[in-house]
């Protein structure tokens, strides 16, 4: 293939291998995030001498998948990454099931021994496709070279459309090498996926218009936005049907930048570390409009306290979580941004709906109950670090994180003003992610600051990845907040296990400056405010990557917190607090 440029209307024999790059070409990928191993070896020498294939080697098939996970939050696009068989696809499981719990589109190609040996228990013979069935939105196995085409065309249809998910390719060796006719295939059928009908779009008319009567007749509306208004590009949608209606909004974690951190209404995440005033709304609200959010269990906290006077709708585009945890009275199924467009559209240019009592209300509990820490010139807090990182890149970069206490401070304490902006695993809650999946965000958006906010936890899972950062000069800044703890760990056995701390010492951890330094990689550390001013200047001035070790304070709780087992109600919002009920005035 010369360029990439072949003419798809002209058949020519060509191996397996040549034909997966040029569907992955065909379908404008950018990037393929990988490590070879013996049963991909004929996909890495096709890529050999070609000029427009870019490929990337990370250190590890976790740190791959990862890297294409990040890629595809940041941009909307799949995510492509490769791997060998036995081991090396079994290394890209956590990131499968990562990526299928937040809805994310991946395609992942594994290779595997030749057919003839499949069940053979042969060397690094491992059923990926048994394994991850699972975990995927789809998984297919390879039997024939002239299927391939057909396969990568769908494998990519089916993770970008409708609910989005990973979908995983699994292709023998003698697959990869065989011979065939490349024809690129124009039309795509895919037996049993529909996405939708005109009866279907009938039926939500009327829910619609069902939905609009109950806004009117509501004193108290609430608007719960999650990661599928994102995932729809339904973000201007929202923030016009905000606007149009005066509603107040909270955003989940995953919707985080839906609508941006300054709008009026907007009153900030909800949940076991959410505000006061999105959780005091939940309870109190008389009608829920759930849009792209599946009411996981750290939003709703004891599902007998969450939203118990509210109507509820919920409009989702996977009629399997429309009421599968809290039951709906309007259940509406559909595309968020197509479903929010359409309310829009049918909105009156004045509504009689007056919800200004209620909205002023819930601004002055924002108002009188913020987020907040106790600040200190001398020891630096880790929620002072997210506001300086907030405050110099006023809103504006993409931020990644790994999980844990960092992960809600993020959350909580950086003032997000875009879509995609925050990338994080939600659902899976995995280690690991943050570093590798900054380093997709920063390919997929050379043109932005990648900030990758880290536990030193979860920095050890993937640090390994520095290496790609120094040899491709990827410009991710990486801060890692050294509490020489496992902190969320912590914070759990103080509340819950009455401060019996067992196995969460991380005194032991290497010196991140030299580690970072190790691999090529710029390194920093600040133990005071006036240190982490002057180094995270000095990391937004270098063009590279540059690590800063933040040594922050090891006794920081997040907070507020709604312990696991109790109603939202039941909130904790300070060391001094204790519990605060939701319903008190």
């Amino acid at each position: 293939m010369a360029g990439g440029l072949w003419n798809m209307k002209e058949k020519e024999r060509v191996t397996g291998s040549e034909i997966l790059l040029r569907m992955l070409l065909a379908e404008g990928v950018e990037c393929v995030f990988g490590y070879p191993g013996g049963a991909v070896l004929y996909i890495y020498d096709a890529m050999h001498g070609n000029p427009d294939f870019k490929h990337v080697l990370t250190r590890h098939e976790q740190g791959a998948i990862h890297a294409a996970d990040g890629y595809a939050r940041s941009t909307g696009k799949a995510g492509v990454c490769l791997a060998t068989s036995g081991p090396g696809a079994t290394n890209l499981v956590t990131g499968i099931a990562t990526a299928h719990m937040d809805s994310v589109p991946l395609v992942i190609i594994t290779g595997n021994v030749a057919t003839d040996l499949i069940g053979t228990d042969a060397f690094q013979e491992a059923d990926i496709v048994g394994m991850t069935q699972p975990i995927t939105k789809h998984s297919y196995f390879v039997r024939r070279v002239e299927d391939l085409a057909r396969i990568i065309r769908e494998a990519f249809h089916l993770a970008g459309t409708g609910r989005k998910g990973p979908v995983l390719v699994d292709i023998p060796k003698d697959v990869s090498a065989a011979m065939t006719e490349f024809e690129y295939p124009e039309r795509i059928d895919i037996p049993g996926y529909s996405l939708g009908s005109e009866s279907d779009s009938v039926v939500q008319e009327d829910r619609l218009v069902e939905l609009l009567g109950a806004i009117t007749a509501s004193e108290k509306p609430l608007i719960l936005a999650g990661g599928g208004v994102i995932q729809s590009e339904g973000c201007e949608a929202l923030r016009a049907f905000v606007d149009k209606t005066g509603i107040p909004v909270t955003t989940t974690l995953m919707g985080l930048g839906a609508i941006p951190a300054e709008h009026g209404l907007w009153l900030g995440m909800p949940g076991m570390h959410g505000t006061l005033a999105a959780n005091r709304a939940l309870i109190e609200c008389d009608l829920l409009i759930s849009v792209g959010a599946r009411f996981d269990d750290r939003v709703t906290a004891r599902l007998d306290g969450f939203a118990p006077r509210a109507r509820v709708a919920h409009i989702d585009i996977d009629a399997a979580e429309i009421g599968k945890l809290v039951s709906a009275s309007i259940p509406i199924v559909g595309d968020a941004r197509t479903v929010l467009e359409r309310l829009v559209g049918k909105l009156p240019d004045e509504s009689n709906a007056d919800f200004s009592d209620w909205t002023s209300r819930l601004r002055k509990m924002k108002a009188d109950f913020p987020l907040r820490y106790d600040h200190s010139e001398v020891e630096l807090k880790p929620q002072y670090v997210i506001e300086l990182i907030s405050r110099t890149t006023e809103g504006n970069a993409i931020i990644t994180t790994d999980v844990g206490q960092h992960q809600m401070w993020a959350a909580q304490f950086y003032r997000f003003r875009h879509p995609r902006s925050l990338v994080t695993s939600g659902g899976l809650g995995t280690m690991g992610f943050g570093f590798p999946s900054a380093i997709g965000a920063q390919i997929g958006n050379p043109d932005k600051i990648v900030v990758s906010i880290n536990g030193d936890g979860g920095m050890q899972m993937c640090a390994q990845e520095l290496a790609i950062c120094a040899i491709h000069g990827i410009p991710v800044k990486i801060a890692v907040m050294n509490n020489r703890t496992l902190g969320m760990i912590k914070q759990w056995q103080e509340l819950v296990y009455e401060g019996r701390y067992s196995h969460i010492d991380l005194s032991g951890s290497p010196d991140f400056v030299k580690l970072a330094e190790a691999y090529g990689v710029k390194g920093l550390r600040a133990e005071t405010p006036a240190e982490a001013e002057r180094v995270w200047q000095e990391a937004l001035e270098t063009p590279g990557p540059v690590l800063i070790d933040f040594v922050v304070s090891r006794d920081e709780w997040v907070y507020p917190m709604v312990p696991q087992g109790k109603s939202l109600e039941d909130i904790i919002l300070g060391p001094e607090g204790g519990f605060r009920s939701c319903l008190e005035g």
